[in-house]
């Protein structure tokens, strides 16, 4: 079968753009792809060339912009990973951390080094929570439980 109608061209157009997109990122190839599939079909009505161009152009630029907004609505939300995960985590002082110096927390079972938030002394068995990250060490402070 040969692809001789205008709309068989941009349907073929608009299957490739999506085999495309399907490999690279970012919804662009999607965009070009879904305009040139409903010029396709507007295209059944037997419009000349320089209109169906306009109407992919506009489609395809509509399309462009709502799908970068939905886009980074989608990729927003990041799950943290490593020691990112461990902001807000609670544990407690294995080994004192002096003022303006370092000791070592658990959390999760994993032993880290850590310094207090406010250059206070913090005592063995104090329950602490992370509140930052500062290099290779955890930045934490006295955990006061709410009543």
């Amino acid at each position: 079968m040969i692809l001789t109608d205008p709309w068989m061209i941009w349907i073929a157009i608009g299957v490739i753009c999506m085999i495309i997109e399907i490999f690279t990122p970012g919804f662009l190839f999607l965009s070009f792809g879904l305009g040139a599939i409903i010029t396709g079909l507007v295209t059944l009505t037997h419009l000349p060339f320089w209109a169906q161009l306009i109407i992919y152009i506009v489609i395809t630029f509509i399309l462009f912009l709502n799908l970068r907004k939905l886009s980074s609505k989608l990729t927003k939300e990041t799950i943290p990973t490593n020691v990112d995960a461990l902001m807000g985590k609670k544990g407690f002082v294995t080994e004192q951390i002096p003022e303006a110096g370092k000791g070592y927390v658990k959390i999760g079972g994993e032993t880290w080094s850590a310094i207090s938030h406010d250059e206070a002394m913090i005592e063995v068995n104090r329950k602490i929570v992370v509140k930052n990250i500062d290099g290779n060490k955890l930045v934490v402070k006295i955990y006061e439980e709410e009543k």
